[in-house]
């Protein structure tokens, strides 16, 4: 797990050595072991490494293939490069890791090289006699990658605030970008609260030569057609668990010790217990206790380390921990999101103790409908009759509910919904998802004023309509779940709120093979008769039936009292700064903030999160 930079200077011109080291440094933290840099005509590269596999120096970035050609910096791992490996016979390595293993790749396939990997990854080459660069993003969108063009230059990074060090970029809000955390509490692609800074897409590639940049879409979840017959539901269970092994597998690669978080939920518990069964290693675990009963689940982490026979670790931590450490959370925020405070306090104390990978649960609920958003969904579709009555009468419905309801975002949610065209999954999870509505952001901002209010969410699921249509209802949850949620917040405040700490976190359920497969189950196979029971039963006797079968409680901690309590001051500060800010209209801001304090449910403590974090945010990196 590293951190990578780079400049290309469109005319050619010398790149700065200074600049480039700027805006790797601002990296540091993702790679504390090793820094380098490639200068030359035109082009700069940086980057910082977090050593993983080969911890020698000679396994030092940017890497520099045999022939001298091709210059690479290159974030994440390639789980299965020692298969890869076996295919490039004509190339003399002289490292054992998986960098010049990519480098090789590319140096025999080209950009086709992509298709043989297997991992989580951002990397770019540089190519001495084309001069060009091409650079990719993971399928799933596990590793980050940020990028800005102007007349003169294309800059890359991990890190938007690699790209901020560089002063070559105006520190001006993207309106587009706000609009999306507004809605979603997180930016997705391809923009980001910065104007000008653009994500590169998951599953996607860019080649940048002669000043011109060409994207390709590599890779895309719904167009996942595994060639197998569902019909036979035994063979599909056995299927699934070789899948589940096999990306455990994987994720084991490393000359580090690899740990685990351990909640004691199915997902993290199917993990370690595969983890048992792929390696004669102990299993090394972690699980954050805490002496209140209502938010402890250490009793049930123990019952699997037991069972497991893991080298196990129980982290007391008091809930005043989370407000403790949330001024260095938040300061850990590269990209803006409401969430993730969590994620930086269980990676803090993990790193801590010594650990420097550790493998994750995330992605099993989106997987095998886990989330209340799968159940939701399935009932609304139950009301598609709802649609069939003419516009005017739904409309009509909308308006009644306002008489009738509390005004709360329960009915705000069904009043959005029975105006839309149709229940589809396009339309309705957006909604489903969303903290502020369009018509809460109007009300509070100045953006997009007098222009149609879509966001980059909605364009993606409706452009992608005929595909998620043919999917699976299920399936078109999970998939709607990855380009939304999944991508712009789970995944990208693991990244950055481990990577904060110097923790690489691996995340076997967002596996490539494992989850084509799934996608392709039919619901009469999938939908759970108790949480997650298509995994579960795939891996009998794996787990036992108190994990299964247990109330799940997770992080459920105070907010909104914390928010009216001890973290007033600290955001009475922020919403005032906000209310200044000339996208906002300050009054609203200011009374929404009162009616909060008075205890008015209509105003919710994550809507009034929202400003506040984005307040932290443009301070911090002074943005105008």
């Amino acid at each position: 797990m590293c951190g990578i930079t780079g400049i290309l200077d469109f005319n050619g011109r010398s790149a700065t050595g200074s600049t480039i080291r700027k805006m790797t440094d601002a990296e540091s933290h993702r790679g504390p072991d090793a820094d380098g840099f490639f200068v030359e005509d035109g082009i700069a590269l940086g980057h910082r490494r977090l050593s993983i596999i080969d911890l020698s120096a000679a396994a030092n970035q940017p890497f520099v293939d045999n022939s001298g050609r091709y210059v690479m910096v290159f974030n994440g791992e390639m789980y299965n490069f020692m298969d890869v490996k076996k295919q490039i016979s004509d190339y003399v390595f002289h490292t054992n890791g998986d960098s010049e293993v990519l480098i090789a790749a590319y140096a025999k396939w080209g950009p086709d090289c992509i298709q043989y990997f297997r991992g989580m990854f951002a990397f770019a080459i540089w190519d001495k006699q084309e001069r060009s660069l091409f650079l990719c993003r993971d399928r799933m969108g596990v590793k980050p990658l940020y990028y800005y063009v102007d007349g003169q230059h294309f800059l890359f990074a991990s890190e938007i605030r690699a790209l901020l060090a560089s002063d070559m970029i105006d520190r001006k809000t993207s309106t587009k970008g706000l609009i999306e955390f507004f809605s979603y509490q997180s930016i997705g692609y391809p923009y980001t609260a910065i104007e000008g800074i653009m994500q590169l897409e998951a599953g996607s590639c860019i080649l940048v030569k002669d000043g011109k940049i060409k994207k390709k879409v590599y890779w895309d979840l719904t167009e996942s057609k595994p060639d197998f017959d569902f019909a036979d539901l035994e063979k599909t269970k056995q299927r699934i668990r070789e899948l589940l092994l096999q990306s455990v597998k994987r994720r084991l690669v490393s000359d580090v010790p690899v740990g685990a978080f351990l909640s004691g939920g199915i997902d993290s518990s199917i993990v370690v217990g595969l983890m048992s069964e792929a390696s004669d290693a102990q299993p090394v675990t972690f699980n954050i206790a805490f002496q209140e009963k209502e938010y402890d689940e250490s009793a049930y982490a123990q019952l699997i380390a037991k069972k497991f026979n893991t080298q196990h670790h129980q982290i007391l931590l008091e809930p005043s921990s989370f407000l403790d450490e949330l001024p260095n959370a938040l300061d850990a925020i590269d990209s803006p999101s409401a969430d993730g405070v969590n994620s930086y306090v269980v990676s803090k104390a993990i790193r801590k103790n010594g650990i420097v990978v550790a493998l994750s649960g995330v992605g099993g609920d989106e997987l095998f409908a886990g989330y209340p958003i799968f159940s939701q969904y399935r009932q609304l579709r139950q009301k598609d009759w709802l649609w069939k009555f003419p516009k005017a009468v739904r409309e009509l419905m909308a308006s009644s509910m306002s008489l009738l309801g509390k005004g709360d975002s329960k009915t705000g949610r069904m009043q959005q919904l029975l105006r839309l065209d149709d229940g589809s999954i396009g339309n309705a999870y957006p909604i489903l998802r969303q903290i502020l509505s369009a018509q809460q952001i109007q009300g509070l901002t100045h953006l997009n004023e007098g222009s149609p209010f879509i966001t980059a969410l909605q364009q993606e699921l409706v452009g992608k309509k005929q595909k998620l249509d043919a999917m699976p209802l299920l399936s078109q949850i999970s998939a709607a779940e990855y380009l939304g949620y999944t991508q712009h917040t789970l995944l990208k405040d693991t990244d950055q709120m481990s990577m904060a700490v110097s923790l690489e976190v691996r995340e076997p359920y967002f596996d490539q093979d494992l989850v084509e497969f799934v996608l392709a189950i039919p619901d009469n196979i999938k939908k759970p008769s108790y949480p997650k029971s298509l995994m579960v039963e795939s891996v009998k006797p794996l787990l036992p039936e108190e994990i299964v079968f247990r109330k799940k409680q997770g992080f459920l901690f105070p907010w909104e009292l914390w928010l009216k309590n001890e973290l007033r001051s600290f955001c009475e500060l922020r919403i005032k700064n906000m209310a200044q800010r000339n996208f906002i209209k300050g009054d609203r801001l200011l009374d929404n903030w009162k009616l909060f304090l008075k205890g008015d449910k209509r105003v919710r403590w994550s809507e009034i999160w929202l400003f506040v974090v984005l307040e932290h945010w443009l301070e911090k990196n002074n943005v105008q």
